[in-house]
């Protein structure tokens, strides 16, 4: 990997080519353990997780069809809001991740799998598992990173529309689901370069407008219709459910992406990419969120950050048990294992947001070059880092 430094200390300076692979190797170990010892104490995980989200999920639609009582309202959007959440993140996003592919169970497997949520699995496998994982925070190849409409770095050129950044990113916190399904389709990107009647972008826009229609009948017409007289007030909670789902995911990502400590990279930083720098990446360019087993549980376990981009596709309930094992190596190889509370993280990635929506301020340490990112020269031997 090659370097452009703002920061005066680099934070892998002082590792070797030999260090970074002995770091590889240690890694290495701990995923062939835990794939080692993967049986059914996961699998019976995984199975109640699932039993638990139906149950809740059912008992929340049925408590929501009293919803013009002010109570069960309350009760049933509160039900229904956790049961899409366990759904999405510790379900959803980690069976499509093929955590649980090992079982065999064609029920709970990667390629049968269709979650509560409008971008088409097979998309959201794309752009997250192909792209996202493989590209992780190297500015323009990876869309998680500001979802392709933030300004994410101080050497990225500033432009009066990135004022409105806070807006746009609190927008897309409200309607995460659909600004997720915007990006695997890569909309963007087809507008900008009026390729939207492309073949391959019409039949993939066509399965995004199938997946919407079966979510918004499912969701704003079967279920409060079988509300009867509650139909508005069900409506309602469905609504908010959704709100409170998507919020709580995008703040997770952020936290997970975002937050300060989390390091950018830029695109020729990959080229020759060895196995040791891939997982040195994913190190310093993602963030944990500490907390209890109920936020680990509610956030998919994402709140282990760091250690499911090392490992994207271990068992989810296995990173809290690894994660001392990876924060020893960190300490061991002189890296910063950025984690720090909800509340904390969730601060820190907005003002970041907020900060990067401005100028650079005249006090940035080195002068700010508005060429490309491509186009400027690197470093020859320091592994690349945007700070």
């Amino acid at each position: 990997m090659t370097v452009i430094q703002r920061k005066p200390h680099n934070p892998i300076a002082h590792l070797s080519a030999a260090d970074i692979e002995a770091l590889a190797a240690e890694l290495d170990a701990i995923r062939d353990r835990v794939i080692a010892s993967r049986g059914e104490r996961d699998a019976a995980y995984i199975r109640r997780v699932i039993g638990t989200q139906r149950k809740l999920e059912l008992g929340s639609r049925v408590v929501l069809l009293f919803s013009l009582f002010p109570p069960a309202w309350v009760v049933g959007t509160a039900g229904l809001a956790v049961a899409k959440i366990l759904e999405n993140m510790e379900i959803g996003h980690n069976v499509l991740h093929g955590q649980w592919d090992w079982m065999r169970d064609p029920k709970i497997h990667s390629t049968t799998w269709e979650w509560d949520h409008v971008s088409p699995a097979e998309q959201w496998k794309q752009s997250h598992n192909e792209l996202h994982h493989k590209y992780t925070n190297v500015v323009g190849r990876d869309n998680d990173l500001g979802y392709g409409i933030m300004r994410v770095d101080e050497d990225q050129p500033w432009h009066p529309m990135h004022l409105g950044q806070p807006l746009w990113n609190l927008l897309n916190a409200c309607f995460f689901e659909y600004g997720i399904a915007a990006y695997d389709l890569e909309l963007g990107r087809h507008l900008k370069e009026k390729t939207t009647k492309d073949r391959v972008f019409r039949t993939r826009l066509r399965a995004v407008g199938r997946k919407i229609r079966r979510q918004v009948l499912k969701d704003y017409v079967v279920h409060p219709l079988l509300s009867g007289p509650s139909f508005l007030s069900t409506l309602a909670a469905t609504f908010t459910a959704n709100l409170v789902r998507n919020v709580w995911s995008h703040s997770v990502i952020m936290c997970g992406h975002f937050p300060n400590g989390v390091e950018t990279f830029e695109k020729t930083s990959i080229e020759g990419e060895t196995k040791g720098e891939w997982y040195l990446r994913q190190m310093l360019g993602s963030a944990n969120i500490s907390g209890g087993r109920l936020l680990h549980l509610m956030a998919g376990n994402l709140s282990h950050q760091i250690e499911h981009h090392l490992f994207p596709d271990l068992p989810s309930n296995r990173y809290q048990e690894i994660a001392p094992d990876v924060r020893k190596i960190f300490d061991r190889y002189g890296l910063s294992y950025t984690t720090g509370s909800l509340p904390r993280q969730v601060a820190s990635a907005w003002w970041k947001v907020i900060r990067l929506s401005l100028p650079n301020r005249s006090a940035v340490r080195r002068p700010v070059d508005d060429r490309p990112l491509d186009d400027r020269p690197a470093a020859m031997s320091e592994p690349s880092l945007v700070g």
